[in-house]
């Protein structure tokens, strides 16, 4: 049957294809449609061959770029985008022409689906290369902000990675985190306002094109269930108990060192106080705030220092560890291509990335690695998701992605909470010594509790800023006001000094710079907790209610049968709805908050003895600080209700 025949043209619709329904419905398989079918599997799969050889082309235009960031990397990256563009279209009209939803085959059907949205090529040209340029100017604007240094005025060329980041682990004089908090946001974030106001206009008119109401839509539709918003929310209300317990403790602590002129003891904690720019993970406060702080800590940076630990020992370790779960070994093109330290000749987008090049054998991790703690985590995550790329590769390329976008987020992330166990740490030779006992083990969960706990109202509160931005809730006089609002209200931090709508502050952080969705990295931290449990049940390290195998000692170093079952989970890529691949891993088919509460459920039960003990307001009162015009309160209040104070809510 000649390929026309399967295409509803010019409004000229294909009676036989109609009358086919009816006669399949009537007494089986149609040899018509069978023909059909077996001709829109031959089209798809050619289809899917060429959208491989496309998505070669971008990333190596994007690397380019993004490994070597000139003025004329960026206009070749643009230019190969805007010519992948007009293919993607072309494709993209043939494959609408295609009367897919009657197909037998669920797999076909999947595939045509996920060909049928075009994505933000679907804009006319000239809005297109507009949408590339604004996103492409927030992005190189954020990886050369440059600011001065507090200590030495002429001193203007601190970058974010390695030197802000630095100083901002190890400063305790809150005038100097005061002043790079406000020249980062200056430089890196008011700054992207015109473009990110641009991008907005212009992305929404991409997904109306793909049939979405707005981006916010389109963003939740990757996670394939109808009540996506109201299941984040529900996780919130199951993790916030944990998480206002945690916030009261770290501000006594924080109020105990600065003093209460510096921090209130009933309100949000400053912003710039917790030892990271964004104050999405607090790890580097650790070392003041812990519960026993008698308690000999080790310094796992330093023991990796003094072992002569080098970026590239840092890869080849998380290597060795994949590998032992009989999983995939990097292959030789990735030691070859990867980039994994900072170059000293040219400016690079620093932001850890990993990368499937989608021709099945070249991946890669560009990372400016410096030899720590976090950067050892790290180098897992990335890890993590070229164990997922290596994993899927055999899909066809429409597939070759997280059974949603939060999986690959987890898959690296789950395999660090192995790797940063103290009987992980301890075989590897970074911790020696005895087994934990009570007190060492509330301040290693009280180490993770400050990464994973804390980093949730942070991201939950990003992209519901943008949901509210892309749905025209929140117009531009409104960004700052209505994103300070969100942070206060759910993660009870406060900015350092008076903000106005001169600033932006949501773009000093890099995945609203580079348009990157961020409820993947909530989704993951929730999923990593159910998974983590999982594969510790099956390697035998983890037996519910027995104190001597805790969630939280769990390695599954070694562990085949664990590896097995994570392979079976990766291997789907995304050929399946993610409750699918959820449930071949953990037998559960939603996302749950259990498996956090469950590994944190002694250091809860502490905070919550601890601030009984110190009397601690759990909870915040209203900021300080202004950050909402009167006019923008009263708008925002009248909008919502009245709402409550942040305490309640």
């Amino acid at each position: 049957m000649a390929r026309t025949m399967l295409k509803i043209g010019g409004g000229a619709v294909l009676v036989a294809a109609i009358v086919a329904v009816f006669v399949v419905a009537t007494q089986g398989r149609d040899p018509d449609l069978e023909a059909l079918e077996h001709e829109g599997h031959e089209y798809i799969m050619q289809l899917d061959r060429n959208a491989g050889l496309r998505k070669n082309r971008a990333s190596v235009a994007e690397w380019a770029y993004t490994s070597n960031i000139t003025k004329a990397n960026e206009e070749a990256r643009i230019q190969v985008q805007l010519e992948l563009s007009k293919l993607e279209k072309q494709a993209w009209e043939e494959t609408r022409m295609y009367k897919w939803q009657d197909f037998q085959d669920f797999t076909l059907r999947r595939m045509f689906k996920k060909y049928s949205q075009l994505g933000v090529s679907a804009l006319p040209d000239d809005k297109y290369k507009l949408l590339m340029q604004s996103v492409s100017g927030m992005e190189s604007n954020y990886a050369t902000s440059k600011i001065c240094s507090y200590k030495d005025s002429s001193k203007c060329d601190l970058a974010l990675e390695p030197d802000i980041t630095e100083i901002f682990a190890k400063s305790q004089d809150p005038e100097e985190l005061k002043h790079l908090w406000v020249e980062w946001h200056k430089a890196a974030g008011a700054k992207a306002r015109a473009n990110f106001t641009q991008y907005v206009q212009l992305d929404n008119e991409a997904a109306k094109l793909n049939d979405f109401k707005d981006v916010a839509e389109w963003w939740q539709s990757e996670y394939e269930v109808p009540d996506f918003e109201e299941q984040l929310a529900k996780l919130w209300e199951d993790v916030k108990p944990l998480y206002q317990q945690l916030h009261a403790y770290v501000r006594k602590r924080l109020r105990d060192k600065y003093g209460d002129q510096v921090v209130s003891a009933k309100g949000p904690i400053p912003a710039h106080l917790l030892g990271n720019m964004w104050a999405q993970t607090w790890n580097n406060i650790e070392s003041f705030t812990r519960p026993y702080p008698d308690k000999k800590e080790v310094d796992i940076t330093q023991a990796m220092q003094e072992q002569n630990y080098t970026a590239l020992k840092m890869f080849q370790m998380s290597d060795e560890f994949f590998r032992s779960l009989n999983l995939t070994a990097m292959p030789e093109k990735f030691w070859k291509n990867s980039i994994i330290e900072k170059p000293t000749d040219r400016e690079i987008v620093c932001h850890a990335s990993a990368w499937d090049f989608y021709d099945g054998e070249d991946f890669r991790i560009k990372m400016c690695t410096v030899v720590n703690k976090e950067h050892l985590r790290v180098v897992h995550h990335e890890m993590g998701h070229v164990q997922y790329y290596l994993q899927y590769r055999h899909q066809p390329q429409i597939f070759r992605a997280g059974a949603n976008p939060g999986f690959h987020e987890a898959v690296g992330d789950t395999i660090a909470l192995s790797v940063s166990s103290p009987k992980h740490l301890r075989r590897v030779g970074l911790v020696s010594g005895d087994a934990e006992d009570e007190q060492t083990e509330i301040n290693q969960l009280y180490k993770m509790g400050i990464d994973k706990i804390v980093f949730l109202p942070f991201a939950y509160t990003l992209d519901l800023f943008r949901y509210g931005v892309f749905r025209g809730e929140t117009q531009p006089e409104d960004y700052n006001c209505h994103y300070w609002r969100l942070r206060e209200m759910l993660q009870g931090v406060e900015p350092p000094v008076n903000r106005t709508e001169e600033d932006f502050d949501a773009a000093a952080k890099y995945h609203v710079s580079a348009d990157v969705e961020y409820a993947r990295y909530y989704v993951s931290f929730i999923i990593q907790f159910q998974f983590h449990r999982a594969l510790c049940q099956l390697a035998g390290e983890y037996v519910p209610e027995d104190l001597t195998k805790k969630l939280v000692d769990c390695d599954i170093y070694q562990s085949v049968a664990a590896g097995n079952a994570l392979s079976n989970m990766l291997k789907m890529g995304s050929s399946k709805p993610w409750p699918d691949a959820m449930e071949a891993l953990t037998g559960q088919r939603a996302m749950r908050a259990d498996g956090l509460l469950e590994y944190f459920r002694p250091l809860h039960e502490w905070l919550q003895a601890e601030n009984q003990r110190t009397g601690e307001h759990i909870g915040w009162e209203p900021s300080r600080i202004q950050y909402c015009t009167s006019e923008q309160r009263a708008a925002l209040d009248a909008a919502q209700g009245a709402a409550p104070s942040a305490t309640d809510t």
